[in-house]
């Protein structure tokens, strides 16, 4: 059987995005954010619960050892800008495993940058403006809304005091799923699948969606603050389109003893879920230790903003070649 070695994407597509990349750069030209790039292998990979790093086993001056394919050029960017970069932004190689699929592939173009001393809000307006300036049609309005606020209008539910086991009948049965399906699962488990399978198709119509005033619980590497509420939340937001995620944008969390405690606790939630612990990068805890300078950032999903800009069905259609045919 002869194996199919053609290009997933068509040659006029690659040059479309080409020119769309080219208009990435030179918006941050303008803006004067310099390119860098940084290793696809590292120390550490992603504690996230919810993603699966890859990695691999390397001979080094020091012998055999493990290093991790990233999931976002992350934690060298901030290795970089505790070393005094000052703005800096990268289109970088990402992997993730087990993610194929109309809106995913394995491996994948992550749109990443990072602004000193700006605010989370300055930080939208940047990503809402590139979005628009890459996009060739009007997306309409930028929107903005709170988390709390899109659980109580779509779904009636309090995402922060309804009860876990509502939540977890909730989610099974949105998701198709049977009774106690989720019996283990954590309140985010649950949080996240109703918000991909209820909400989210709602966003982004005919708009550019803001989502901000995430549950603390999924700051991850973000500072986190009060709402207007009271309640303790993430100081991040993500940006979507036609139902589709294309950005999430933190204020960085910039403490190192902190960010050792989250990745300590993501490893405790990993193991009992029964999965397998990660290296903690302990280069990025070296340079929060050292200081980094406070920052915003985001992680842009290049791939699907093109897809989005191309008005194409799969991601694989603005891929040279996706992860099956790679």
């Amino acid at each position: 059987m002869t194996a199919n070695w053609q290009p997933t994407a068509s040659m006029e597509t690659l040059r479309e995005r080409a020119r769309l990349l080219a208009a990435v750069r030179g918006f941050f030209s303008e803006r004067e954010v310099w390119e860098v790039e940084t290793p696809v292998l590292g120390q550490g990979g992603s504690t996230d619960v919810h993603l699966v790093s890859l990695a691999a086993l390397a001979r080094t001056d020091k012998g055999q050892r493990k290093l991790w394919l990233q999931t976002s050029p992350e934690f060298h960017m901030k290795r970089l800008l505790a070393a005094g970069s000052g703005p800096i932004f990268q289109l970088a190689r990402s992997f993730r495993d087990g993610e194929v699929g109309s809106r995913h592939n394995i491996e994948f173009t992550m749109l990443e940058w990072y602004q000193p001393g700006y605010t989370l809000a300055q930080l939208v307006e940047e990503t809402t403006a590139l979005v628009m300036h890459v996009l060739p049609f009007s997306p309409g309005p930028v929107v903005h809304y709170r988390y709390r606020e899109l659980f109580h209008r779509h779904l009636e539910v309090d995402p922060f005091t309804t009860s876990l086991d509502t939540l977890r009948t909730l989610a099974a049965e949105r998701a198709n799923m049977p009774a106690g399906a989720l019996a283990d699962d954590g309140r985010d488990t649950c949080l996240d699948l109703l918000m991909s399978l209820v909400i989210e198709p709602h966003l982004g119509q005919q708009e550019l969606s803001v989502v901000v005033d995430y549950p603390a619980s999924q700051a991850a590497l973000a500072r986190r603050h009060q709402d207007a509420d009271g309640e303790w939340v993430a100081s991040r937001f993500e940006l979507y389109l036609n139902g589709v995620e294309l950005a999430n944008g933190y204020d960085e969390l910039t403490d190192a003893e902190e960010q050792r405690r989250r990745f300590n606790d993501d490893n405790e939630e990993r193991r009992r879920l029964g999965l397998p612990a990660v290296d903690v990068d302990e280069h990025l805890l070296a340079a929060l230790t050292h200081g980094m300078p406070a920052a915003s950032g985001v992680a842009l999903g290049i791939d699907r903003l093109i897809q989005q800009a191309l008005k194409k069905a799969r991601l694989e259609d603005v891929l040279a070649f996706s992860t099956p045919n790679c």
